[in-house]
C-alpha cells in the first residue's frame, strides 16, 4: 500500500480551462493519470446554473478534473494548475492506494 494524494478541480466548459490544465498535468506534471467528469447539471457561489437542456445550442456545463499521485508531485501539480482556476475550487485529501499485485 502507498499514500497519495487526490487532487479534484471544479470548472465549466465555458471557463476555458480544461484543455491547457490537461496539457499542463500531461507535459508538465506527468501525473499518473486524469479523468475529467461533464456533469449534466450545477451551479456554484453566484448561483447560476449550468445544466444540459435540448434548446441550448453551445454548453456551458460542469466539468470535475481528477487525479491522483503521490503527495509530493500532487502538490506540485496543484500549484502549476493554480493559476488556471478560480480561488477555491481546487481540493485535495490523502489516499492509500491498495497494490493488487501484493
Amino acid at each position: 500500500m502507498s499514500q497519495v494524494q487526490i487532487v479534484r478541480v471544479y470548472t465549466t466548459e465555458h471557463a476555458g480551462a480544461l484543455e491547457p490544465i490537461l496539457r499542463c498535468l500531461h507535459d508538465e506534471c506527468r501525473v499518473r493519470g486524469v479523468t475529467v467528469f461533464r456533469g449534466i447539471s450545477g451551479f456554484g457561489a453566484s448561483g447560476r446554473m449550468h445544466e444540459a437542456r435540448w434548446t441550448d445550442l453551445s454548453l456551458d456545463l460542469p466539468l470535475v478534473i481528477e487525479f491522483f499521485d503521490e503527495p509530493e508531485r500532487a502538490a506540485a501539480a496543484r500549484k502549476a494548475i493554480g493559476e488556471l482556476v478560480s480561488a477555491g475550487h481546487i481540493l485535495y485529501w490523502s489516499a492509500t492506494v491498495e497494490h493488487l499485485d501484493d
